[in-house]
């Protein structure tokens, strides 16, 4: 054991006069490395935290959950919209017959929104987000509340008009003040604001528009304060987590929607079951597409790297031919000489890709819009294995050209 450390710190001794023997030299050559791993780690570490993004964003929306709608989610090059557009919207009785009927939900609501509705206190005013909903909607979104309170089954079902505002709303209308209690300002009608939702800021792809610009209101509030104009209906459904991939609510679901709409058995579906798992697999796609970008624009660039590495090792080698003489005479194995030169490329490589992980690490403290770029420890792994792979296949043709070499033959080299 004292011998294997007693070589790497010689074989350390030694790639660390490579260095600094030529350091422009080694500097050029070591530049293919660097960028090479910081390009696949930057790309791996901005999908990441894309992905990281999207799954807290549609996890506000809750898990097990399916949204009935008259259009689907497809992702294809075809979208046969002038199919789906002739299909009826989600009705309120339709949302009560799932909420009576369903055995296999959890919970059952009825939604609706629109995305940009005036809002006044006094002088104040501010654009938001408004969305009515049923009173089980805290069972499948993530509702958080700083202050006040949720709605009471009272409450929802008289109408009542009172409204849940967002983090941003009550510091636009009511600032250095309390809004709860106050009253806004929709649609010319008035609201009193029973509570105030948690600051939470936008993510990359939030689904529902910024949840600190958003003000709900019960239903049926909703539908009697747009009667005249009235956005389409979604109904929202959660399931138990007993029900392995929702088979047996979705099957409940078409069953009782198609004899409500009195579908025959050869009809398609006159609806939706979506799932907010067909827009992360639809961006995985995507992402797979730039994490294999990345590998090619990193790999060519390590290649680059990689002879660079064997540039320097080879040189190394004839610089230390008659040292490489000497320790073989003196006993040195094959091995011995063979390691000692492969660490060297390895620990080359390996500094190479440390400053690219260092450049990736420094782009972490940059704020791309809303996306909170942060690099892992599994990236940090990822590319430091990469450089010691490209170290040491790069490295192993000089490093057995000098384990080769005949002792007599290298020391009276010059």
């Amino acid at each position: 054991m004292l011998t294997i450390f007693r070589q790497v710190l010689e074989s350390f001794r030694f790639a660390w006069q490579a260095l600094r023997s030529n350091l422009l030299r080694t500097t050029l050559s070591l530049l293919g490395v660097t960028i090479g791993i910081f390009a696949i780690i930057a790309v791996f570490t901005i999908v990441d935290s894309m992905q990281r993004s999207i799954k807290e964003s549609l996890g506000s929306l809750g898990t097990n959950v399916v949204y009935i709608q008259k259009w689907p989610f497809v992702f294809a090059d075809e979208y046969p919209w002038w199919k789906y557009f002739q299909r009826p919207d989600p009705t309120y009785n339709e949302y009560r017959l799932l909420s009576e009927r369903l055995e296999n939900a959890k919970a059952v609501v009825a939604m609706s929104g629109r995305g940009s509705v005036t809002m006044k206190n006094g002088n104040n005013s501010i654009n938001a987000r408004l969305s009515g909903v049923s009173f089980d909607y805290k069972e499948v979104s993530d509702v958080p509340i700083a202050q006040g309170r949720y709605f009471t089954p009272q409450e929802m079902e008289a109408a009542r008009n009172v409204t849940l505002i967002g983090s941003e709303v009550a510091e636009k209308l009511f600032p250095n003040q309390s809004a709860i209690g106050q009253t806004i300002q929709i649609a010319g009608l008035k609201f009193s604001v029973i509570g105030v939702g948690e600051k939470k800021g936008a993510g990359f792809l939030e689904i529902g528009g910024n949840p600190d610009l958003r003000c709900i209101i019960p239903y049926n509030s909703f539908a009697k304060l747009f009667s005249s104009n009235r956005p389409s209906l979604t109904i929202c459904v959660k399931g138990y987590e007993s029900d392995a991939g929702l088979e047996n609510l979705e099957g409940e679901i078409k069953g009782l929607l198609r004899a409500r709409r009195s579908l025959r058995p050869t009809q398609e579906d006159s609806f939706a079951i979506n799932r907010p798992e067909a827009v992360v697999g639809f961006i995985s796609g995507i992402f797979s597409v730039l994490t294999f970008a990345g590998w090619i624009i990193g790999g060519f660039s390590m290649l680059v790297g990689g002879f660079g590495i064997a540039n320097i090792m080879f040189v190394s080698v004839k610089e230390r031919t008659n040292l490489i003489g000497i320790q073989k005479s003196l006993g040195a194995k094959n091995y011995v000489i063979l390691l000692q030169f492969l660490f060297e490329a390895v620990l080359l490589a390996v500094v190479g890709g440390l400053v690219g992980i260092l450049l990736v690490y420094l782009l972490s403290f940059m704020q791309l819009g809303s996306l909170d770029i942060i690099l892992t420890p599994g990236n940090i792994a990822l590319g430091t294995l990469v450089s010691i792979i490209i170290g040491t296949i790069f490295g192993i043709i000089p490093a057995a050209l000098a384990a080769r070499m005949n002792p007599v033959d290298a020391i009276r080299s010059k």
